[in-house]
């Protein structure tokens, strides 16, 4: 892998999907980036609860740091049947970004 290039589809996928977290958490930290961690919301159960008195992104915050810690606390939550989801939405970050 070069730098800007997240690797090859395949190697990627042959990573662990808790590898494949830290990694494009790392990035978009590193780039601070708050519109991939809001996708992420937007897919996790639980995320409906940040909304449903004002219409806002409740706790997720202007900070990348708010943004990662109610990611991983909304990342706690969840059952696994979105893992094919989130890996496929960590590697695509990780080759675009």
């Amino acid at each position: 892998m070069t730098a800007g290039d997240g690797g090859s589809v395949e190697e990627l996928d042959a990573l662990s999907t808790e590898e494949l977290r830290e990694r494009a958490f790392h990035r978009a930290e590193d780039k601070r980036d708050l519109r991939f961690f809001w996708d992420l919301v937007t897919h996790l159960r639980g995320a409906s609860d940040l909304s449903e008195n004002d219409g806002s992104g409740g706790g997720l915050g202007e900070t990348v740091t708010g943004a990662l810690e109610l990611v991983t606390e909304l990342l706690g939550r969840h059952d696994g049947s979105l893992e094919p989801l989130l890996r496929a939405r960590y590697i695509d970050y990780l080759r675009t970004s």
